[in-house]
């Protein structure tokens, strides 16, 4: 699970794919590698890879040269672009790039082409980035698997058993998961607002990070011109290492373009960082739904040593909230915000299922249409419990620095594209249950707009990679990604599938 560390970077360019954003940007501005050859060796392992994989759908390879070989002449001349001066890149296919198709998996966007880019890619770009492609997502960003009727279908690293049709990702940063875990690329821009980043983090061994709400401006994210950011969703970074999180975070986080008149932003560094002065809550069980025996035990094997390095664990502490009513409240607010996309057509269906709801009913398609077609009145009602349970949040964070939980109810499952997705199941512990129960572990902490990590938590009993979700303070995203890093450094981190070490 070490952490690769390619010594010679001129003849030994594939084993560069490998190594982190940050270490990529050192070797160009040393002159080991230029920015050309880095991007040689990186389209290298897209051609060798991603046929199988799917994970990068759309490319623009003669811009990513024209760059490289921009970035090589700036780096002769003794100038700089910026701290990814050089370093190829992809990006999830929802964010705004100018000359690539946003369609989150809809056919019918398939011809839009964006005039401008977003202003996280713009500020990707302005850091030195040559970004060459897109990754694929699920239609409209809304499942943990990774697949659409424009891109088709994308797979994990991880397939042991060779299931047929391959394990899902995760979703709906699927396409981005599986391009780190590849070696196609360094660093991903992902999105969230239920485990998008976090889910698939955990599904393919890397690490993800959903910052604090609102910390990274989602302006050219989503439906092609749409001005309106939903609520809870935010942009984060991807990565194989915890260092690029921090890296890619600090260059797309910042004020959008009202906000950049006023202010500026400054994230408070970690209160902590040595394991022995670290204390954090651990919460492995709810109410709301079953998780997977073996995930749980891998993470408390991974718990555990973080107890031996000093970490002061408790295995009890909670925040002053109900459980099952904080979900019920994420939920409502969720598809709330994410209904408010609906058609008119779509709406108007919404009706009976949201009438069901009125009557009692509480499973998921019923929550879902009611909130779809609540009114103002009624959304504020759940949106001040949301703010209760903020401050209750922020009160159990002066007590614990980070509080470690799942990330989802299972490791990686087989792709299932029949029936709807609140009708599908997933096996765990021997039963059948609602893929939709995993929006607990999604919810629990950015329904309330908290930052959360997701870091390497080694394989389970039946050989598949799972991921220790890190949830910090408002604001303290710098918390739960230090956290990360000491993980890495103290247990080990990523580590490739079988058939991606070289």
């Amino acid at each position: 699970m070490g952490r690769t560390q390619p010594t010679d970077y001129g003849r030994q360019a594939m084993d560069i794919t490998l190594a982190s954003a940050t270490d990529q940007a050192g070797a160009i501005r040393s002159g080991d590698i230029s920015a050309v050859e880095l991007l040689d060796a990186t389209l290298a392992r897209y051609e060798r890879f991603n046929p199988t994989l799917n994970a990068v759908i759309f490319t623009q390879l003669d811009l990513a040269r024209e760059r490289a070989v921009a970035a090589d002449t700036a780096t002769a001349n003794g100038e700089s672009w910026g701290p990814l001066h050089g370093v190829p890149m992809t990006i999830k296919e929802a964010w705004d790039w100018i000359g690539s198709p946003s369609t989150s998996g809809h056919e019918s966007r398939k011809d839009w082409r964006p005039e401008q880019n977003s202003i996280p890619i713009q500020r990707l770009l302005d850091a030195g980035a040559v970004i060459y492609g897109k990754t694929n997502l699920p239609v409209s960003m809304a499942d943990w698997q990774t697949f659409n009727p424009v891109y088709g279908t994308t797979s994990n690293t991880w397939n042991p058993d060779n299931v047929e049709g391959g394990l899902t990702p995760g979703g709906s940063s699927g396409g981005a998961a599986a391009a780190l875990a590849s070696g196609m690329t360094a660093l991903e821009l992902g999105s969230d607002i239920g485990a998008s980043i976090r889910n698939p983090a955990h599904y393919c061994g890397i690490f993800g990070h959903k910052p604090t709400y609102g910390l990274v401006p989602v302006e050219g994210h989503g439906n092609p011109g749409s001005i309106v950011p939903l609520d809870i969703g935010v942009g984060g970074p991807m990565a194989r290492y915890a260092e690029d999180l921090t890296l890619g975070l600090d260059i797309v986080a910042g004020p959008g373009v009202l906000d950049s008149v006023a202010w500026n932003l400054e994230l408070p560094p970690p209160r902590k960082t040595r394991p022995d002065t670290l204390k954090a809550a651990v919460m492995f069980e709810s109410p709301v739904l079953q998780t997977d025996s073996a995930l749980i035990d891998q993470l408390a094997a991974t718990v555990d040593k973080l107890g031996e390095l000093g970490v002061q664990l408790d295995f009890e502490a909670r925040p002053e909230i109900d459980i099952e009513r904080s979900h019920e409240t994420y939920l409502m607010l969720l598809r709330s915000t994410t209904g408010s996309e609906a058609t008119p057509e779509v709406f108007a269906a919404q009706h009976p299922d949201s009438e069901r709801f009125d009557n009692g009913d509480r499973d998921y398609q019923a929550v879902a249409s009611k909130a779809i077609t609540m009114s103002y009145w009624e959304w504020s009602s759940w949106n001040a419990e949301r703010e209760a349970s903020r401050l209750a949040w922020h009160r159990f964070f002066e007590e614990y620095d980070v509080l470690l939980c799942p990330t989802a109810a299972s490791t990686a499952y087989p792709h299932d594209h029949a029936k709807t997705r609140p009708e599908r199941t997933i096996t765990v512990n021997g039963n059948e249950e609602p893929t939709t129960d995993q929006l607990f572990w999604a919810g629990w902490s950015c329904g309330v707009y908290l930052p959360g990590t997701v870091a390497p938590a080694g394989l389970t009993a039946d050989g598949l990679p799972c991921g220790l979700q890190i949830v910090a303070g408002h604001l303290r995203d710098r918390e739960s990604i230090a956290f990360a890093a000491m993980m890495e450094t103290e247990i080990g981190g990523f580590q490739p599938a079988p058939g991606y070490e070289a």
